[in-house]
Order: C-alpha cells, then structure tokens, then sequence
C-alpha cells in the first residue's frame, strides 16, 4: 500500500500534513524572531510521568444544555469535552499545526482536490471495536451533513460526502467538490473532527477513541472520564480519571483552584492573573498564540464602503494602547493581516502607524465630518462574547479624530446570533492558524460566517489558486499578494495576537506554554504528582 501511494502522489507518513504542506516542512520557519511563550511559577517536579490519581479541570460554562457530540460541539465546554472523548485524523502541534493522530499516510494530488487518508494499524474506540475505513466513512459523513447543521459546516462543506470511496479496511479517498482545491483540510478537520463508529449516538451511545472513556455527564455541572488503556499513544494517558467542572463565573472557578478544589483552569483572564503572578502554589502559562482580536467593519454599509473611512479607522486606532489597557499587556501588535507563524506571511508590509491626524483629515475628505458610528459588542473578550473593554478604549481614541463610536452592549446569544453580520461595526476575535485556513473561515469567498462582507476579485482568484497549490515557493507570491490587498483594502482592523493564560496547581506535571491556544486540553499528556 505504501508504495502504491508513493506512485500515485504526494505522500506523508508519521509527520504533520500542516508542517509539510501549509509550512513548507519547517515548523518553526515561521516563527521567526519573536519569543517563545512563557511560564511563571511553573512546577519544579520531575519531568517523568506518573500514573493514577484524578485531574480535574475547571471550565466557564454552567450551561444546561451542554452535549457530547463529537461533530455538533454548541457551547466552549463541548469542545474541551470532545478532546477528552474523541482522537481525530489530526491533532494541533505545540506551533498550532495540524500533526497525524489516527492517520498514519495521508496523501493530497497536485491541485488538492483528492486526499487519500491511511488509518493506523489496530486502533480501537473505548468500547473495543476496531476503527476501521468504515467508520472514517461515517464519521466524515455525518461531519459534514446538513441536516445535522453543525456550527462548523462551513469548515468542511467543500467535501464531496456523496463520492468517498473506501480502498480497503483502512484507506479512504476523500474528493474536494466545487473546482477549487481544500489545502486547508487538515485544519479545518482538527478541532471537530472525531472518529466515531457506525453506530455513534451523541447521547445513546458516545464512543469515541480519545485519551479518556465517558464515565458520567451532567450537563451545566460537572463530566467524568476514565483512562482509556487502549488509546493510541501507547502509555499513554496518565491518570485514572478526569473530572471537568462547570463554573458560572471566573471567581468562583479562581477560588475553587486556590482552595484545591481543581488542578487547572484554562483561558483566564489577563485581570485574573495578576494577582496570581507570584503565588509559588500556581503555575501561570502564557501562550503566546498568533490568534487574533479584531475591530470589523461592515463593508456593504456607509460609511465603510468609502475606502477613506477605512484608512481613517485604521489610523485612528493605537493598537499597543489598546492592548495595555484592554488586556494587561497580553498581547502583541498587529498589521491587519492574520497569521504571522506561517511562512507564506506577507512580513514586507510595513506596520500601520498611529496618526489620528490623519484618520480626521481622511473623514472630512470623505464628507463625514462629525461621524458617528455604532460598534456592537458583548459582555467580554472572548471569540464569543466580543470584547466590550477594547470598545471603550478605541472609543476614546477615536474621539481625537473626530468620530463618536456609541457602544452598542449585547449578550453573548444575541452578539454570536443571527443579526452578528449586521452590526455597523463589531469587535471580534480568532483562534490562530494557518493563512489558508483562516482565510476560509473569515474573509474569502468560502467563508459563510464574513462579518466584513469584504469581497474582491482579484483577491478571491488569488485565494482559490493558492488553496489549490500545495508547492510553498509557488503559493507564497499569491498570498503575499492576497495580504496586501486585505491590508489596503480589507475590513478587519486586527490591532493585537493575543496571548492566553492558563493556570494550574503545581501538582500539575506536562503542562508548559505553546503556540497553540490548547496546552491544558492535551489530557493524555498532563499527570498529577499526589505529593505535591
């Protein structure tokens, strides 16, 4: 078999289809100059593994209506649940690149249009059964189905579910529909993803092949897992159980670590951790991720179809301002333009500077002296709740340019529903990834979720040829010039990368910083030193 791949095309075998592919086989070519993550206070105990013992983590959640399903995730806890529940054909990489996990070959032709995907040998979900090319099947059909309106459709609708063609028990083609190639696939598979078997049922019957077995649910409190002693990675996880609590709000979750009532917390904000900077009992992660937070502007309205009050807007923003103020420092300066760690990154456009001057004189020549816009946020900072501090700081800015931004405060159900396309302007934020597939997910012709409303022909052509070139030298011209078109001409004003915080009891071993937004999510990584 793997010398009929080896002749049919491209082939990769025990190494990461992003690092080989969207990163030119070089994970850290595109990291550049810039430091690594940091940790404070982390934990001094052996670097060796040990075995037993529950990990408990603490989530903010609290819903009732959480859930399991592995492809249909609806609340931020679902998620976290799901890498505990479920492997994927992929899994991110320390640097935020897809690496194989349940795949062992996965082959894509030129134009990126068929992707032929090998499983490992002997792999078993938590019931036993062999995960076989059938279940691959069923798992990317039931993925990308309609009828089960999965909020991450749009990730994987380009996939031609009506044609995958089953090569033998553990070989899979998988056809990209439409004419335009998915580079981005393994991406865009990752988070969401889980192999799960034919007779997979979110709630009759949850079996996945993830580091941990469910043990019990109760939705808006508290799961519980047990060690999977099949999992893939041999040895691997390490304790006998994790247990995943809900919390309604940050304090709570903050004391409930401080008292020992839980071993981690993930995402907590900067405010939080401050305080908690020199407490000796905490390890304190900061990834420095290159996700993003952003100010959209609605290019179908006025006055953001005049691409003066574009520029205007841009300048009139001091993004390390912003980032002091808004998230203590968390952050680093951007450009307008996403993606930093890939090396198709256009790093030659000079960063914007701040001139509010010139943001006031760009208005008048667009004939809105004294303009007034409303920009729509959420209770928060996060993807979801939309980042109501950073409002009130550019509002502020803004004002010395001339223009009065009225914050319009929403909840979180009403900014992330059907209107969040509507508003004048918004504030938002991504996880990091590559060009390509954020890209996808934001502002190109297969986005279905385009806030900006950003549309641009020449753009749009050189997008869907880079999609469909998996050659680095050849892809970077096209994306270098796809980023200076979304830099003169794009709707997101991108002012920081964010870093995201976690924090564990110094019990915790395996946990250090990465690029990535996940070090505290990699259960079959993380053990428990009982004598700490």
């Amino acid at each position: 078999m793997s010398s009929e791949l080896s002749r049919r095309g491209f082939l990769i075998r025990g190494a990461a289809i992003g690092g080989s592919l969207l990163l030119g086989g070089g994970l850290l070519s595109g990291c550049r100059d810039e430091q690594a993550s940091t940790a404070q206070g982390v934990s001094t105990q052996s670097s060796t593994p040990k075995y037993g013992g529950r990990l408990r983590m603490g989530i903010i959640d609290g819903s009732k209506a959480g859930d399991l399903d592995a492809h249909k995730p609806t609340t931020a806890s679902a998620i976290i649940r799901g890498f505990a529940l479920y492997s994927k054909l992929w899994e991110w990489s320390e640097h935020m690149t897809p690496d194989l996990a349940l795949a062992e070959e996965v082959e894509v032709n030129d134009d990126a249009t068929l992707w032929t995907i090998r499983l490992k040998k002997d792999l078993e979900f938590h019931n036993g059964k062999t995960i076989t090319a059938d279940d691959l099947i069923f798992s990317t059909r039931r993925l990308s189905d309609p009828e089960l309106a999965s909020p991450y459709l749009g990730y994987v609708k380009w996939i031609d579910r009506d044609n995958l063609v089953k090569l033998d028990d553990r070989t899979v083609q998988i056809p990209i529909r439409g004419g335009t190639g998915l580079l981005s696939l393994p991406d865009a598979w990752v988070n969401f993803g889980g192999i799960v078997p034919v007779d997979y049922h979110p709630v009759t019957n949850p079996v996945g092949a993830g580091p941990f077995k469910l043990k019990e649910f109760v939705p808006g409190q508290r799961s519980v897992f047990t060690r999977f002693a099949n999992f893939y990675k041999s040895g691997q996880p390490y304790p006998d159980e994790l247990e995943i609590i809900d919390f309604k709000d940050e304090y709570a979750r903050i004391s409930a670590l401080l008292s020992g009532q839980i071993d981690m917390a993930n995402g907590v904000a900067p405010e939080q951790v401050t305080a908690l900077n020199r407490n000796q009992n905490i390890q304190v992660i900061t990834n420095q991720t290159h996700g993003f937070q952003s100010i959209d502007l609605n290019l179908s309205v006025e006055p953001f179809k005049d691409d003066r009050v574009r520029q205007a807007f841009r300048l009139m923003i001091d993004r390390q301002e912003v980032i002091d103020r808004a998230l203590a420092g968390q952050g680093r300066v951007a450009n307008d333009i996403y993606s930093p760690l890939d090396p198709t990154f256009n790093s030659a456009i000079p960063q914007r500077p701040y001139d509010p001057e010139q943001a006031r004189s760009l208005i008048k020549q667009a004939g809105y002296e004294g303009l007034t816009v409303e920009l729509t946020v959420g209770p928060g900072l996060s993807a979801v709740a939309g980042g109501s501090p950073v409002a009130q700081v550019f509002a502020a800015q803004a004002k010395k340019a001339g223009v009065n931004i009225k914050i319009n405060q929403v909840d979180a159900a009403t900014f992330g529903g059907p209107k969040r396309a509507d508003w004048q302007l918004s504030c938002n934020s991504k996880l990091g990834g590559s060009f390509l597939h954020t890209a996808s997910t934001v502002d190109s012709f297969l986005s279905s979720a385009n806030k900006t409303h950003f549309a641009d022909e020449r753009f749009d052509t050189l997008f869907r040829q880079a999609i469909s070139t998996k050659d680095l030298e050849k892809r970077t011209p096209l994306v270098h010039e796809a980023q200076q078109i979304q830099h003169d001409k794009g709707g997101l004003i991108i002012w920081s990368f964010v870093n995201t915080l976690d924090l564990a009891s110094q019990s915790v071993g395996g946990l250090k910083p990465e690029r990535s937004h996940f070090p505290t999510w990699r259960f079959d990584k993380l053990w428990l030193n009982q004598s700490v």
